[in-house]
């Protein structure tokens, strides 16, 4: 009896999309995904900060998609360019220094499902976030903290629009 309940609860499960914990979709019947090296259009920031960014996405998309990461011609295809890097003042204080500081990042992405044309972007989508330091620290000490904070909402941002479709 038990063999039976547990066949029922597992068959609507069995439909031609393979879910997983993170709530992405991804039909049976794709299987590769082609992450192209993200442009640096942003004048500052690091130089790495793109190479960061693409490392992050394609990670992303095979650990948590179980796509199978090629150079070129996948099932789907990612592009996409930094186009902005800023640092900036969000609490100015009596005194010579911000009390708040934040560092944004900007990228702009476009996705092209081979397999499933109509869950392709049709224009390039945009995805900001930013993380906010006291205005005491020094840029350079908490850049790298900073940057993988902001790289990890970026690529989830990405990957949500791509395959959870929020």
């Amino acid at each position: 009896m038990s063999v039976v309940c547990i066949v029922a609860l597992l068959l609507p499960l069995s439909g031609c999309k393979v879910y997983s914990f993170t709530g992405a979709s991804v039909p049976a019947d794709v299987k590769t995904v082609t992450v192209e090296t993200i442009r640096n259009l942003a004048a500052n920031g690091p130089v790495s900060l793109n190479q960061t960014l693409t490392d992050k996405l394609k990670q992303k998309f095979v650990t948590e998609a179980s796509l199978t990461q090629v150079n070129t011609d996948g099932d789907l295809v990612f592009k996409g360019s930094i186009t902005s890097y800023t640092f900036s003042s969000q609490a100015p204080t009596a005194q010579v220094q911000s009390g708040v500081n934040r560092l944004t990042i900007t990228i702009q992405m476009s996705y092209t499902n081979k397999k499933y044309p109509k869950d392709s972007w049709k224009t390039p989508e945009t995805f900001s976030r930013f993380a906010d330091v006291p205005g005491t620290s020094n840029l350079n000490d908490v850049q790298d903290q900073l940057i993988a904070d902001i790289s990890k909402q970026l690529i989830d941002d990405v990957f949500n629009k791509a395959l959870v479709k929020w």
